[in-house]
């Protein structure tokens, strides 16, 4: 049993320093996913009310649907 213990039981700094070397990654993603999103956003103000109503999106509605917010037209509420 004392074989077991050291592995259920971790050091709080060991906890800290893991969660430390990740945090320049997950910096990282979310910056991406922030510059990927505003060029998306940019992307779809340039379309005409033709085209976004293609896509099932007004304009006020841009934002949200790039954020994942509003539902598509073609899935049934879950």
């Amino acid at each position: 049993m004392s074989a077991v213990l050291p592995i259920i039981t971790r050091p709080v700094s060991t906890k800290r320093s893991e969660a430390l070397l990740r945090l320049p990654g997950a910096l990282y993603q979310a910056a991406s996913r922030y510059f990927v999103n505003r060029a998306a956003i940019a992307d779809l103000y340039e379309f005409d009310e033709h085209a976004l109503h293609d896509i099932g999106i007004a304009r006020s509605q841009i934002e949200a649907a790039v954020h994942g917010l509003v539902p598509r037209p073609d899935r049934k509420p879950m």
